[in-house]
């Protein structure tokens, strides 16, 4: 199977990957650059569109949050020139990138996606709706509305990680379009059930590919525990990482999505 392309029936498949590493907490410059790294490592597999945890940028950790509110970066004003050398990776392998990190809007402080396309060109394109309680702190709730990307003809539902937790946010998305729920995560430990079975849920729920980054690390003394994984619509494992660095990589092929849409009928026949 191809890495993107067209089987005999005219449906896209598309590769994808997930990827998880030990960012430096508290140093932007470090985890761009290791996110540029992951890139290059996924454009060599034939990866098209990589998922990165959630907080990436930052590492998912308070007293790095408290940096980015002291030092004011990042803010949206700056992604092109913080995120260069990831654009140049992306570039180079014609592979879109999703990173998460904290972002200063004006005076509010969100956890966001960024959009980095094979072109270089960056966009803050989603920001958290659902804010865990821990993170209320330093974090306000981004519009609740939902953000669906194109990417190569196959339509990607952003979400960061307790979204994830409610079902009518991965439904808003697969209304939208999406066939792809791309889910930046950082599950500390003790949290992992989410995991388990919130993900396999969203994707049966809605007859959608799950791709979670998910984070490693540390969050003050608690371990953040891995685990990204890509899943197919019914919520099965195709591809995933314990607690190693690396990349989970598995194909999104739209002609199964339908096969498995006209067997599993929830989406299609959600009330409402």
């Amino acid at each position: 199977m191809t890495s993107r392309g067209f089987e005999g029936d005219g449906s896209a498949v598309l590769r994808v990957a997930t990827g998880q590493a030990v960012p430096v907490n508290g140093d932007l410059a470090a985890n761009v650059a290791l996110a540029a790294g992951l890139t290059r490592d996924a454009g060599e597999r034939g990866v098209r569109l990589l998922v990165l945890p959630e907080a990436f940028l930052t590492g998912y950790d308070w007293d790095a949050f408290d940096q980015v509110r002291a030092s004011g970066r990042p803010r949206v004003e700056v992604l092109d020139e913080l995120l260069a050398p990831l654009g140049r990776a992306a570039r180079e392998v014609s592979c879109t990138v999703l990173v998460s990190t904290p972002l200063l809007r004006g005076d509010r402080m969100r956890l966001s996606t960024v959009v980095v396309r094979p072109d270089g060109s960056v966009e803050a394109a989603y920001d958290k709706q659902h804010v865990d309680r821990l993170e209320t702190g330093w974090f306000t709730p981004g519009p609740h509305r939902p953000c669906v990307l194109d990417v190569e003809g196959v339509r990607v539902g952003l979400a960061i990680c307790y979204d994830s937790r409610f079902p009518e946010h991965a439904a808003a998305a697969a209304a939208a379009g999406a066939e792809v729920y791309a889910v930046s995560t950082a599950y500390l430990e003790g949290s992992t059930r989410g995991r388990e079975v919130s993900l396999p849920a969203r994707a049966l729920d809605n007859g959608m590919y799950v791709v979670a980054g998910a984070a490693l690390g540390r969050c003050g003394d608690r371990p953040i525990t891995g685990g990204s994984c890509v899943l197919d619509p019914e919520g099965h494992e195709l591809a995933a990482l314990g607690t190693e660095p690396g990349l989970a990589v598995a194909d999104v092929d739209l002609a199964w999505l339908a096969d498995v849409r006209a067997r599993q009928t929830m989406h299609a026949d959600r009330l409402g």
